[in-house]
């Protein structure tokens, strides 16, 4: 795959970690964690009586396993907490029956939208989870429990799979793809294939008849999100709408997306590829509370 100049594809999503300075672990009385392994990234959280400790998001690996210990102890390097001081752990996403530690595991559908509730508030009803192999609409209740949804998986086009084939293939990081998708005058029609590799072949050909670079990815983004609002339009959009995934951080299909639903979306502080691996947590603290409460 295409190069940057130091040498990391195009198509990586930066890994990140993150710990609360205002939190102290040791003063709390239950300690959960939730770790989210998906097809193309993996993020560990751990919760401290329910509020938001640290956190990790780091790029699977080949094994399923691994990349959810390396997550968990990325997240919690530098904490003083070990895996011995958790109480409970839920596994969820692509990879869910693989975290070797976990205590249960839990859908991703159900864990989304219990994160969501939490990073976006009890308003939300509807949540796009926009992953790398597949996107998932979502209706819950103010408690963040689903009470519907639909998800397309069969192909890339929609995900964070098929914007890597983009970013490698124009030579922009994909960190950039969504805002230089933007900087166009005027909306090129999107690239009419809905498979991702004839839509690269299609790209291709647009990038020799002399397009340029932001030209195409305004193209493809503008095709991501409509494809993605003929999902949400078979189950209906409910306000207050949110977007949890890596592609919520592309400017350039959220903008779209929320242009063509005529909707505004909410927003949130927090890193939105997170939300699962969080609702997983709020999960482990619930199961965890259940067991003592039983005896």
């Amino acid at each position: 795959m295409a190069q940057d100049e130091k040498g990391a594809g195009y198509w990586r999503w930066t890994e990140s970690r993150w710990t609360s300075p205002d939190l102290n672990p040791k003063n709390g009385e239950v300690n959960s964690a939730g770790v989210d392994v998906g097809s193309v990234s993996t993020q560990a959280v751990v919760m401290v009586d329910g509020e938001l400790y640290c956190y990790s998001n780091m790029r699977t690996g080949s094994d399923s396993p691994r990349s959810a210990e390396n997550a968990m102890n990325w997240a919690l390097e530098d904490t003083g907490l070990t895996l011995d001081d958790i109480h409970a752990t839920v596994g969820t996403g692509y990879g869910r029956v693989n975290v070797p530690f976990a205590t249960k595991a839990i859908t991703e559908i159900a864990c989304h939208a219990r994160g969501a509730n939490f990073m976006y508030g009890p308003t939300v009803r509807s949540i796009l989870d926009m992953g790398g192999q597949d996107c998932k609409a979502i209706h819950c209740d103010e408690r963040g429990k689903v009470k519907a949804f639909l998800m397309n998986d069969k192909c890339a086009a929609g995900t964070g799979r098929g914007m890597e084939v983009f970013a490698d293939l124009l030579g922009v990081h994909i960190n950039e793809v969504g805002e230089m998708s933007l900087q166009v005058d005027e909306e090129p029609p999107p690239v009419s294939s809905t498979c991702v590799v004839f839509a690269k072949s299609e790209a291709a050909a647009l990038l020799r008849e002399g397009w340029p670079k932001e030209r195409v990815l305004a193209s493809y983004c503008s095709a991501m999100a409509h494809r993605v609002v003929t999902l949400l339009e078979r189950i209906g959009v409910e306000e207050e709408f949110a977007i949890t995934g890596g592609i919520a951080k592309n400017a350039g299909v959220v903008k779209r997306l929320a242009e063509e639903l005529n909707i505004e979306l909410a927003k949130t502080d927090m890193d939105t590829q997170i939300a699962g691996a969080l609702g997983a947590a709020l999960f482990a603290r619930a199961l965890y509370e259940k067991k003592m409460k039983s005896g």
